[in-house]
């Protein structure tokens, strides 16, 4: 009889982190067989006790449901894999850490990918398979687009607006803006590691520093 398959897909480092909170998630539901890895170019057949499976043998394999978790950092190939997920009826697969804190009115996505101690406070819109690595943290009143990632350690206070497709680097800090004036990071920004924004960041544009300033090349 088919039952459900669950696949993280990336069998690299950030799939590797949140398999075992994925398999934690599933305690008494499902067994090891029903949860694998999913990669392009699978490096071997099998990885900390789980099958690695090409897209193709992931849907091939018998069951009554699929869903996906999308661990992977580049934003881009995540939007892809996403419309990949949709065209083949396989659903997004939230994960989060068992001492994830969530506080009050707080709305996430589909697909978000939530890793030990991330706290999200109060007032909190959250976009589409968001991920959030150890250690960051999101303030109130923030709102946060699609396929934005979180490397470690973020710092996102309050009242603060992040667009699509936003890369913060790790143990970033991102100064509180006011409810007139939120601080925006635009669509495909980056802040670069140990940066701290303390103004609004245009799109596309690269910051790094104290006071993160735009990268010159």
């Amino acid at each position: 009889m088919p039952i459900p398959l669950y696949g993280v897909f990336g069998a690299s480092g950030c799939g590797r982190g949140i398999m075992p909170l994925l398999r934690a998630q599933l305690h008494g539901k499902a067994n090891a067989d029903q949860i694998v890895f999913i990669d392009d170019a699978p490096p071997a057949s099998q990885l900390n006790g789980h099958a690695v499976l090409t897209w193709a043998e992931f849907l091939a394999r018998p069951a009554s449901e699929r869903s996906v978790a999308l661990a992977i950092a580049n934003s881009s190939i995540r939007e892809a894999l996403a419309q990949r997920c949709q065209e083949a009826g396989v659903s997004l697969l939230a994960v989060q850490a068992a001492n994830v804190v969530q506080m009050d009115d707080i709305t996430l996505g589909e697909g978000a990918l939530l890793s030990p101690f991330v706290t999200l406070t109060s007032n909190i819109r959250i976009g589409r398979c968001f991920h959030a690595n150890l250690y960051s943290y999101v303030e109130h009143d923030c709102i946060i687009g699609d396929f934005v990632t979180f490397a470690p350690g973020v710092k996102c206070n309050g009242n603060v607006h992040i667009e699509d497709h936003a890369y913060i680097g790790t143990g970033a800090v991102i100064k509180q803006g006011t409810p007139a004036k939120p601080l925006v990071i635009g669509r495909g920004a980056v802040v670069g590691m140990g940066a701290v924004v303390t103004k609004s960041v245009p799109a596309g544009v690269t910051v790094v520093g104290n006071p993160a300033r735009p990268l010159v090349k």
